[in-house]
């Protein structure tokens, strides 16, 4: 069972969340916490629209407004779906990698540059000696 499988009833989810059950309508309404619907149209909750509604409760008596409370599970919630999408894309980094290694290899330029190297080769450093003299100021 995953954390966002839709399993609780309205009346368990309360009790669950230690609210009452037309708290949680009131918060579908408002958007706060989303529930799925089965075919019938009943709401199913799962275990983290409980964690949510339970953060809601904290929040709530930390006196966080309802519309406060919105925003800040919209910002959780978009920190949540950009840590899934950067996992997906070092699985796949790490993937391409894996099946073509040393295939392109990058440098950084003198100038902040990025700088493409054949496999196998270094980036050529600046060995230039510079001499600097204080201005004489007579």
């Amino acid at each position: 069972m995953e954390a966002t499988d839709p399993v609780f009833a309205i009346a368990i989810a309360a009790e669950l969340a230690g609210m009452h059950p037309q708290t949680l309508r009131q918060y579908d309404r408002l958007e706060l916490v989303i529930p799925q619907r089965t075919s019938g149209q009943s709401r199913r909750y799962s275990m983290r629209d409980v964690m949510q509604l339970r953060e809601i409760a904290r929040l709530g008596t930390e006196g966080v407004s309802l519309e406060g409370i919105k925003r800040i599970l919209q910002l959780e919630n978009q920190v949540a779906a950009l840590s899934d999408r950067l996992r997906e894309l070092e699985h796949a980094l790490a993937d391409e990698l894996l099946s073509r290694p040393g295939s392109r290899v990058f440098a950084g330029g003198g100038t902040g540059e990025v700088v493409s190297l054949r496999a196998g080769t270094r980036a050529q450093r600046n060995t230039q000696l510079v001499v600097w003299r204080p201005l004489d100021h007579d």
